[in-house]
């Protein structure tokens, strides 16, 4: 592993514009339960899941009672603003600082990688802590309006204050399309980059998982690098899309290719 994650550190720094793809491997270092994976939310509560693919339908059919059922429900994934980011969440933060890292597209929608430092973030799946306009796009910080208390008065659902128009979650919920500037940004991003970091995602939930390949078809015969840091090999190891795999957790190896990658830039 060693000689691996100096190779990384190596094709990091030789880079001229890097991205990283971050999956639900890195939060569960954090705490956060995933969906899929061996004791995921899913695999325990199949019911969880049947309905969870129901949320966007009720939405569209029942503004109102989509939002009375979220403020009176518990997350699946906890409390998410008592999470803590991990070193994964830091390295990558770090790489930014450093001038490597040009962006972190994000399947996750918790918000631990703003909250470690990084700038230049796309939430391709949402984000937890903001409501989107459903008519207009705009986005706000949920702490903008007081959602209790339009609970409590019967005024639900949230309006935009630009537009008028119903405001849900940002999260993105199954069915429900990328929000546009955020799908063609990614795209944008990974056929633009010359070096993918994927960390912590197991590359099957499209079209999230189709970024790599748009990153491979891009860089046939210019020297592309697409570098897997990952606790198990996935299809894009299988299929060779990725360049190589680190196996492990991405807060141990992050925070071991920075360092090296620090050593290499003070040479």
């Amino acid at each position: 592993m060693e000689d691996l994650i100096k190779r990384a550190a190596g094709d990091l720094v030789k880079a001229g514009y890097a991205i990283a793809l971050t999956g639900a491997g890195i939060s569960t270092e954090s705490g956060i339960p995933d969906f899929r994976g061996p004791s995921g939310i899913w695999t325990r509560d199949p019911e969880a899941e049947k309905r969870a693919y129901q949320v966007y339908a009720r939405f569209q059919k029942n503004p109102k009672e989509y939002w009375m059922d979220r403020l009176t429900r518990p997350s699946l994934l906890g409390n998410l603003g008592k999470m803590a980011p991990n070193p994964g969440h830091y390295a990558l933060a770090e790489l930014e600082s450093i001038g490597i890292l040009k962006w972190v597209i994000t399947q996750n929608v918790d918000s631990l990688h703003q909250r470690a430092g990084s700038r230049k973030v796309l939430d391709y799946h949402g984000n937890a802590f903001k409501l989107r306009c459903f008519s207009c796009g705009a986005r706000f910080e949920s702490g903008e309006f007081d959602l209790p208390r339009l609970l409590s008065e019967d005024r639900l659902p949230p309006l935009c204050t630009s537009c008028g128009g119903v405001l849900k979650s940002d999260v993105v919920h199954f069915h429900e399309p990328i929000p546009v500037d955020v799908a063609e940004q990614s795209l944008e991003e990974a056929a633009r980059c010359d070096l993918m970091l994927i960390c912590g995602t197991s590359a099957v939930v499209y079209p999230f998982a189709r970024l790599p390949h748009v990153a491979r078809e891009r860089s046939l015969g210019e020297n592309s690098i697409i570098i897997e840091i990952n606790a198990e090999p996935t299809p894009l190891t299988e299929r060779m899309i990725s360049d190589y795999l680190i196996q492990g957790k991405t807060g141990q190896i992050l925070p071991l290719i920075v360092e090296e990658v620090k050593r290499l830039l003070s040479c």
